[in-house]
């Protein structure tokens, strides 16, 4: 039974009357005869009574109504599910206790009836692809890495610099200093296996090692955040780099440290990147939110690599630029 003869035997089933379904169907009194009789003829049974009042359900016909509207309400659902601003926005924020999860979890509080999913792709190519077929409406990226531009239909903002911090264990050589520079990292271990190679991050930290000079390792198997705190916790002379609002939690023995790196302070540059033509409301709501977070910095010298600096400056979305 197809959507239209499901409309007009439930029409014709609340009417009465097959004039009556047929005025609010805006079709002919006969398109609405012919589709009620191809109907029977196709379940083999009558599904009306004609009477001189108009048109009584047989006890088939009782039968058949529930499930006719609950078709329509399915269909109805379905068309629900995609149509612009019925539907959650999705969001890929690459990892659950990383900045942007904090920033998603800022908007949802000051954003309630917003509806939300929240995903967590691994790689720039992933999020980008998603973006582009529509399974998510945005991600947070730190852009591209050197040589490999977003797509022209993709759009980007830089919507947070979030500064590294160096993480200690208690009897690594640094962890009683109030603040680190940059120059003072040289000749340290500095240990990330979460490094993939090929990633926008992996880019970043690449550069920050032709700048600086310092070792950044990524060897052995990265098993998670809980066992690099161990690891680092244990180990004196390993340390890591984290962002400032990255959320982690650690047993108190372990006595990590987490120490602001400064001359200059490296920050990670997060952007929103989205497909131009996406027309979901709350993205602009998104949009214009975090535009409204990136804290002052401008006091203070950051450091981002050269490949980044096309986006260095966040821009602060208005009805104008949205």
């Amino acid at each position: 039974m197809d959507l239209d003869t499901a409309r007009t035997f439930v029409a014709a089933a609340d009417a009465g009357q097959f004039q009556e379904a047929a005025a609010e169907l805006a079709v002919t009194q006969q398109a609405v005869s012919k589709r009620i009789a191809a109907l029977e003829r196709n379940l083999g049974v009558r599904l009306f009574t004609r009477t001189a009042r108009g048109a009584e359900l047989t006890i088939d016909g009782q039968a058949l109504l529930p499930h006719a509207r609950e078709l329509l309400r399915v269909a109805e659902r379905a068309v629900a599910s995609v149509r612009t601003g019925s539907r959650p926005l999705r969001v890929d924020v690459l990892a659950s206790r990383s900045a942007a999860s904090g920033l998603m979890r800022g908007f949802h509080r000051a954003h309630p009836e917003i509806e939300l999913d929240v995903v967590w792709l691994f790689d720039i190519e992933t999020a980008v692809a998603a973006i582009r077929s529509g399974a998510i409406d945005a991600s947070f990226r730190a852009v591209a890495a050197p040589g490999r531009p977003l797509p022209e239909d993709i759009e980007s903002v830089r919507v947070l610099d979030e500064p590294l911090q160096l993480l200690t264990g208690p009897a690594h050589a640094l962890a009683r200093a109030r603040s680190v520079t940059v120059a003072q990292l040289a000749g340290h271990r500095i240990w990330m296996p979460g490094i993939a190679p090929g990633t926008e991050w992996a880019a970043y930290y690449d550069g920050l090692v032709a700048e600086f000079g310092l070792t950044i390792e990524a060897t052995g198997p990265n098993f998670g955040s809980d066992a690099l705190l161990d690891t680092i916790a244990d180990t004196p002379a390993l340390a890591t780099f984290m962002g400032e609002h990255t959320r982690l939690i650690w047993p108190a023995d372990h006595g990590l440290r987490r120490i602001p790196v400064t001359d200059p302070t490296p920050v990670y540059p997060h952007s929103l990147i989205w497909r131009r033509d996406n027309p979901h409301p709350a993205l602009t709501t998104l949009r214009n939110y975090l535009g409204s977070t990136q804290p002052d910095r401008s006091g203070s010298e950051a450091w981002t690599p050269a490949w980044t600096q096309r986006w260095a400056a966040p821009r602060q979305p208005s009805a104008t630029t949205l």
